[in-house]
């Protein structure tokens, strides 16, 4: 008599669960959409499986034994089980709680995660955000171990064989503080290279990015004074300084204390993607999460 679960094929129990139902083979054999002598050969491996007869014939069809009768509520217990396993999780973002980790840069918090909080405490207010810094090296193996689920990255940086959806497109606009003697004029391209510069160098210690690429291609050049790793910690140095920068759009809009100007030459913008592994997939919650951030 076999006891051992690895033994037994979930295709019997489900064969045992219609004859307990049926009380006929051939009704049972329809039910599952087998042929009849199918089912007696299933009949005789859970007769052997279970060291009991299980089914007696009678007049009409057959009878369960006292064992089978003793079977049949757990068993349908554990085939609803396994039903309702496979089937997709209801999802019920009131009574969401788990911890999202999300990799961002502190322009994503800016641009991104602000208006993403303000909904998801309004909607879900059970989910705890962790926000970590994006570590392009790292972000295949964080999002595989579930160390992080979603990372806001650009194209460039977004690794192999990983989900991806576009967030939006970002341009680029210069700041300075409202009372810069910059701001009170049109800003042209001589005076754009005459001034002082400050920029995000996220790797740190870089004074070249995507303004000099752009320059380099017209035959100019600008003066970066300043190198930060912070687009945040930029946002407060203009303010109080009579520097210039070329910033992400989103980042300094309703700014106060900033004056916003176009650049005097054409600087490519960039797309902001929402990144995730394929473990998080078809996971209710996480899509729910990641239908709420497209959605803004």
């Amino acid at each position: 008599m076999a006891h051992d679960i690895r033994t037994l094929d979930l295709n019997l129990l489900k064969t045992l669960d219609a004859l307990l139902e049926e009380r006929s083979v051939t009704r049972a054999a329809a039910r599952l959409g087998l042929t009849q002598p199918a089912v007696s050969g299933m009949l005789t491996r859970l007769r052997d499986a279970f060291g009991d007869p299980l089914f007696i014939r009678a007049q009409r069809g057959i009878v369960p034994t006292p064992r089978a009768q003793e079977l049949a509520a757990p068993l349908r217990q554990a085939l609803s089980g396994i039903e309702a396993m496979l089937q997709p999780a209801a999802f019920d973002p009131a009574r969401a709680d788990f911890t999202l980790g999300i990799a961002a840069t502190d322009y994503a918090l800016r641009a991104i995660l602000v208006p993403f909080m303000a909904a998801l405490r309004a909607r879900a207010p059970g989910i705890r955000v962790a926000v970590l810094p994006v570590q392009a090296a790292r972000l295949p193996e964080q999002l595989e171990r579930g160390e992080i689920h979603l990372a806001l990255v650009t194209p460039e940086s977004l690794p192999p064989g990983l989900r991806a959806r576009r967030l939006f497109e970002e341009r680029y606009v210069c700041a300075l503080r409202a009372g810069h003697p910059a701001a009170a004029a049109p800003l042209d391209l001589d005076r754009f290279c005459a001034l002082d510069h400050a920029m995000v160098s996220l790797t740190g210690g870089g004074f070249l990015g995507v303004t000099d690429e752009a320059l380099a291609r017209l035959g100019r050049q600008r003066r970066v004074s300043l190198s930060v790793m912070s687009f945040l910690a930029l946002v407060e140095i203009l303010r109080e300084s009579d520097l210039i920068a070329v910033v992400p759009e989103r980042l300094v809009a309703g700014a106060a204390g900033l004056a916003l100007r176009p650049p005097p030459l054409d600087i490519p913008g960039f797309t902001k993607l929402a990144v995730w592994h394929e473990r998080t997939q078809r996971d209710p919650g996480h899509r729910w999460v990641r239908a709420l951030l497209a959605g803004l």
